[in-house]
């Protein structure tokens, strides 16, 4: 017969993290590589180009928050006319 399995005296949080860091250090020099090359891809894609081609547009043509949000209501609720 099965009895009740026992309890763990970890978090699920600490058991995810102690599962990862396992994984992490035992990984070969390869696999460490590339999760670098990822990881700087990433850095590249969320950081850099947000800042260089993605401008705030509704700071730098808003001066309030009532502006931005009546300008953010109106192109969701824009309506266009029916193809006839």
């Amino acid at each position: 017969m099965m009895g009740k399995p026992e309890k763990s005296t970890f978090s699920a949080a600490a058991r995810i993290f102690r599962f990862y860091y396992d994984g992490f250090t035992t990984m070969s020099w390869w696999g460490k590589r590339v999760w670098v090359i990822i990881l700087i891809k990433l850095f590249i894609i969320f950081i850099v180009l947000k800042v260089f081609f993605f401008p705030d547009f509704l700071r730098k043509n808003y001066d309030s928050d009532a502006q931005r949000s009546e300008y953010v209501l109106d192109q969701l609720t824009l309506t266009t006319p029916a193809d006839d």
